[in-house]
């Protein structure tokens, strides 16, 4: 009878843990109205924890490097310093009130003042107002699908069937929404996501304007020319580059209206151009016949949208891009934008954009959309401290870099820099020798290995 005893307890145990409710695994509420705390955490890895951590308690926390921990715990209704005790266990931690600023955590093998990593929370998607992109199925007809859910149809590109449908009020948006996800005629969806504004460019001593500089000759494309290539740098508006480069750029177009005047600073676009052109001149041995098209997606505004993004992208395709240089990203992941980047890569077109600058594991899009090249930063073979992580990377590269404009160098980091020099390394090499995409891809991944976090 023992052995029958022993398996019905077994099977009692496992009836029990699957009766539980799947919200009360990995759960932590933290009331820091009264610093109580009720936590179901099993097995969880150290970074995602404290990253719900800080998202829940707005603390600024900081970890020794190589610290880690699988946190498994459960509690209901405890003081917080007595769950940080049961949450850390025999890691080391320390709780620093201030007076003019949030309560700092430090978590730690050896001693606080080695806690210097920052753990930082990742911004939650925005999107624009009572806006919707739709993507429709051949044969359907827009203006009754907006009349249908009261919206009118504020921009359309009906070459490949995406709309931005405009509506009164959040109300009204949502209820679309709902509708729109079940209409036949609607392939997909979305609202019009924000994009993270670029990181923008900081001005460097005079010694440093050597740096910065390019030396490159164009091989004059010639027509139909299967080693040519064309990058289209899908970003804010562009200014000049240097004299000896400006033949390897190709005038602006824009999808996103008048960007006014520019600023006195580099704009991300021009600094984007340049790192391009350096990591070309590098991976042609100093001469090449790929060029590069400037898509205006920001126009005047400091962010750009889902919707801009993709009429940016077709606008490159449409003009002959065969390289696409991403570098920008939002959290947000967009299926109509998604439908707009796989069109491109079904045509041959390769995709290169940043992972982002957090450093969080959540993905990054549209650099975590499959089939294209998601790039992240390293510094010294390590991954960069600010540089987001996660297993939708492909490939890692320097995250820093000086442009010039004028006679002012500046320097410029994160994986926006990157993914320009991957998109300059792969258009490069196709003008030198020819290679196909995927042999130059493959190359890439191999040589641009992604560091172990």
């Amino acid at each position: 009878m023992q052995p029958i005893r022993k398996f019905l307890l077994a099977l009692v145990v496992v009836m029990v843990l699957l009766a539980r409710p799947a919200g009360a695994v990995n759960s932590l509420v933290w009331n820091t109205t009264t610093d109580r705390v009720d936590a179901d955490l099993r097995g969880q890895p150290l970074w995602p924890f404290l990253e719900d951590l800080a998202h829940k308690t707005g603390w600024h926390i900081f970890v020794e490097p190589g610290t880690d921990k699988i946190v498994s715990t459960k509690f209901k209704n405890l003081p917080g310093g007595e769950a940080l005790k049961m949450v850390f266990g025999d890691l080391n931690y320390a709780l620093v009130p201030q007076t003019n600023g949030p309560t700092c955590l430090y978590v730690f093998l050896t001693d606080m003042q080695n806690a210097t990593k920052p753990v930082v929370v990742r911004k939650p998607a925005t999107h624009v107002p009572n806006e919707l992109m739709v993507k429709l199925k051949p044969g359907a007809n827009i203006d009754a699908i907006a009349k249908s859910v009261g919206a009118k149809v504020l921009e359309r590109n009906d070459k490949l069937g995406i709309y931005l449908l405009g509506f009164p009020d959040a109300s009204a948006t949502d209820a679309a929404l709902t509708q729109l996800q079940n209409n036949p005629d609607v392939q997909s969806v979305d609202y019009n996501y924000n994009f993270d504004p670029p990181p923008s460019a900081q001005a460097l001593p005079p010694g440093a304007t050597t740096a910065g500089s390019v030396n490159l000759k164009l091989d004059a494309p010639s027509d139909n020319n299967p080693c040519n290539v064309l990058v289209g740098l899908i970003d804010t508006p562009i200014q000049a580059v240097p004299a000896n480069l400006s033949q390897f750029v190709q005038p602006q177009i824009s999808v996103a209206g008048n960007a006014g005047t520019l600023p006195s600073t580099p704009t991300h676009a021009t600094g984007m151009a340049q790192f391009i052109l350096g990591a070309i001149a590098q991976a042609s041995g100093g001469h090449s016949s790929a060029q590069i098209l400037p898509v205006d997606v920001y126009g005047s505004n400091p962010t750009t949208t889902s919707w801009d993004v993709a009429l940016g992208i077709q606008a490159a395709v449409d003009k002959g891009a065969n390289v696409l240089n991403l570098s920008l990203g939002s959290p947000a992941d967009s299926a109509v934008l998604d439908s707009v980047i796989q069109q491109a890569q079904a045509s041959g077109v390769l995709i290169f954009a940043a992972a982002g600058n957090q450093p969080v594991n959540t993905p990054t899009y549209p650099a975590a959309i499959p089939g294209v090249n998601a790039v992240t930063a390293v510094q010294a073979g390590q991954l960069a401290s600010y540089a987001n992580y996660g297993s939708f990377i492909d490939l890692a590269l320097p995250g820093s870099g000086v442009m010039l404009l004028g006679s002012q160098a500046y320097g410029m980091e994160g994986t926006s820099v990157s993914t320009a020099y991957a998109s300059g390394v792969a258009a490069g090499t196709k003008t030198s020798n020819c290679d196909g995409w995927p042999q130059i891809q493959s190359a890439m991944q191999q040589k641009f290995v992604v560091p172990a976090k």
